[in-house]
């Protein structure tokens, strides 16, 4: 237990003696967008759910929790504007878990195709320029392990790259170059989870995108880090006449993000016979988001989950998720 707290300490520290000077003014905003349905019907409440390989995009403790050797998961979200997000997991539990789980993780992130411009001495004031796709792709690998029947771990670093277009970098009053705005980041997840003994109750934290700050031209920026702190229980634990074919998770969470002031998620997944799932959630302080929904049906060793966003003035975003368990 002293463990346990040190580590909390240690992690609390770390994020509120973080700089934040730069608030909404963090870059490689994909790493905070979530693809995944299940967490999405539930409002990403996420951080001490056991969610399999998909895990290492909320909590990478939770990858300690497998039970298979081997989970697989592909989620497709469609996000505002057009712009898409896929990303696929896989994590290996080897020998029962016995040395761990590993897990690798893959982001994709296209935003369309945009019109380029420049600032330009007409009427306008400017001129349209080339037609350009940026995008944005991250590559991860994951680590987590239970170092007692309640107590675990987790860490994920990952590789991210950010691609958008070319522009016109101005050399001295006469000249210019013409230069590619690539720029990349090795940013680090951690988090751990602890199961009480009063009902299971679950309560864990995480460090999302901690990093150096890369830049584009002349200019550094800080990517999204966020510090979650959650906790869930099945509601269903504390009445004796419901049977386990039923349950009611509830998750809640708040975030300190650097980006925005604090938030909370909320969210519920009613489960029959392990099988089908029913999910709502909530998201407070969001600029257009709220609501969300969500369901989930378990064939075998397969998984297929949905969730639908209400997004404001924006559309609504649809994500799914297919997985494979085994």
């Amino acid at each position: 237990m002293k463990q346990l707290l040190i580590i909390h300490l240690v992690f609390v520290m770390m994020i509120y003696g973080s700089d934040n000077d730069k608030l909404a003014q963090t870059g490689f905003q994909f790493l905070s967008v979530s693809s995944d349905a299940r967490a999405g019907g539930m409002a990403d409440a996420m951080t001490t759910l056991t969610n399999g390989s998909a895990s290492l995009f909320f909590n990478p403790a939770g990858l300690s929790k497998q039970t298979n050797l081997l989970d697989i998961n592909f989620s497709s979200n469609n996000w505002i504007a057009n712009i898409k997000h896929d990303a696929f997991t896989l994590s290996v539990a080897p020998r029962e878990s016995r040395y761990g789980v590993f897990g690798l993780s893959l982001l994709n992130v296209d935003y369309g195709e945009l019109q380029g411009t420049v600032v330009w001495d007409n009427e306008l004031g400017y001129l349209d320029t080339e037609k350009f796709s940026p995008s944005a792709f991250a590559v991860g690998f994951g680590y987590g392990r239970s170092l007692s029947e309640s107590f675990s771990i987790g860490m994920h670093i990952k590789k991210a790259y950010q691609q958008l277009g070319r522009s016109i970098i101005p050399d001295t009053d006469s000249s210019s170059t013409v230069k590619n705005n690539t720029s990349n980041a090795t940013a680090f997840d951690f988090g751990t989870i602890y199961v009480t003994e009063w009902n299971d109750f679950t309560f864990g934290m995480s460090v999302r995108n901690f990093s150096e700050e890369p830049q584009y031209a002349f200019d550094s920026f800080q990517l999204p880090l966020t510090f979650r702190i959650g906790g869930s229980i099945n509601a269903f634990s504390f009445f004796s006449n419901i049977d386990n074919n039923h349950t009611l998770i509830i998750s809640a969470e708040a975030l300190h993000p650097r980006s925005y002031s604090e938030r909370f998620n909320f969210g519920s997944e009613y489960t029959f016979r392990n099988t089908a799932s029913i999910r709502f959630g909530y998201l407070h302080n969001y600029d257009e988001q709220s609501l969300t929904f969500g369901a989930g049906l378990i064939i075998g060793p397969l998984k297929i989950d949905y969730a639908h966003t209400p997004f404001g003035i924006f559309d609504s975003v649809n994500r799914i998720s297919i997985g494979l368990s085994r």
